[in-house]
């Protein structure tokens, strides 16, 4: 991977999504920032560059192309579509910035002031999702908010949703959003449905350690996985009982945030406060070799087997052998400080870290 010094931590990063009809790869890198006097949001060209390896980790790339201040940290950052983002801040607001692309600027076009707060003060917003036109938010204040674009207000808050910190939050449908809490536990919602109370409840464990990421499969919608405090990685399948399905061995600290591919969701990419960045592979099982010459890690995953002639969930979640093998390689050696957030389409990964840089690599292998 090759990288560059940024001059600030970075919380979010994001590849700004390319139409359905580009060939080109991805280039343009939104990012937010947390941890400073004046925190930033920032757009990022980061031209395609060879394949080579190069004796100097920090290379003069990607370009800084507009940037405009925030107010808070950057908890939360997504792309909303090509030129709108959306943040989440620790002020509890909600922020929809505009890129401009002819004069290259970022202004500030709405913001949804305060909408995660306790009696007397506000409460950091820590997760958005968008579904065009939909926003969806929840903070540490246990609420959802259920946001249109266009609107000044929220069209649907559901105040007392969980009595702990809600700290991440994804669609399973377009209705239908799934949360994780501060007490290990995952909430569905529908947002058809009145009142205050979930669907459906699942937990890990009764020792309630806190989650804090969730991923939805990209073609299966009952498949997700989450990661939290201890930095176990943990695959559910949500229609079949409460707990987890696989179970990893993941990190040694705090898992920040965790990506299906989305185009081969048999890999999936976790990063952590321990500084590593794991690329995990369930759809090869190498058994010619141990993974020590291999240079990978292999974890097995409870009850669950990997074979090539299923299904793309079954990697994951087949439950009729008890005992199966997934590859694990660190993307980021020799790292200590914390790696917050990382983003991937095709062949192509970005993430962000503590020691104010961003690492890219273009030739992933997947």
């Amino acid at each position: 991977m090759y990288g560059r010094f940024v001059s600030r931590k970075i919380s979010r990063i994001r590849w700004r999504p390319e139409p359905a009809s580009a060939l080109q790869p991805p280039e343009s890198i939104a990012t937010g920032s947390w941890d400073a006097e004046q925190n930033k949001v920032c757009l990022w060209e980061a031209y395609g560059t060879d394949n080579t390896e190069s004796e100097h980790l920090f290379v003069e790339d990607p370009e800084l192309k507009c940037e405009i201040n925030h107010d808070g940290d950057v908890m939360d950052l997504q792309f909303f579509d090509q030129e709108r983002i959306v943040t989440a801040s620790s002020t509890g607001s909600v922020n929809l910035f505009q890129h401009q692309p002819s004069s290259e600027t970022l202004t500030l076009s709405r913001t949804w002031d305060r909408v995660h707060y306790h009696l007397n003060t506000s409460a950091p917003c820590t997760s958005v999702v968008c579904s065009y036109p939909d926003i969806v938010t929840v903070g540490e204040d246990g609420r959802i908010n259920h946001i249109l674009a266009d609107l000044k207000e929220p069209v649907r808050v559901i105040d007392n949703a969980d009595s702990s910190s809600l700290n991440a939050v994804t669609f399973l449908r377009t209705t239908e959003i799934l949360t994780v809490n501060s007490i290990g536990q995952l909430k569905i919602w529908d947002f058809r449905k009145p009142g205050d109370k979930p669907l459906h409840i699942f937990s890990f464990t009764d020792e309630r350690v806190p989650l804090h990421c969730v991923d939805r499969h990209p073609s299966q919608q009952h498949i997700v996985g989450t990661g939290g405090q201890d930095g176990t990685l943990c695959i559910w399948d949500i229609r079949q009982g409460s707990v987890p399905i696989s179970v990893l061995d993941a990190h040694s600290a705090e898992m920040w945030e965790i990506h299906f591919h989305p185009s081969n969701p048999d890999h999936v990419f976790t990063c952590s406060e321990d500084g590593t960045l794991w690329h995990w592979n369930a759809s090869v099982v190498n058994s010619e070799k141990p993974s020590y010459l291999q240079g990978n890690r292999s974890f097995v995953l409870n009850n669950s087997k990997v074979d090539l002639n299923q299904s793309v969930s079954s990697a994951w979640v087949a439950s009729d052998i008890t005992k199966g093998k997934v590859d694990a390689k660190n993307l980021l050696s020799d790292y200590s400080l914390s790696v917050n957030s990382l983003d991937v389409v095709g062949e192509h990964l970005v993430c962000g870290t503590d020691a104010e840089a961003i690492y890219i690599t273009r030739n992933l292998q997947v």
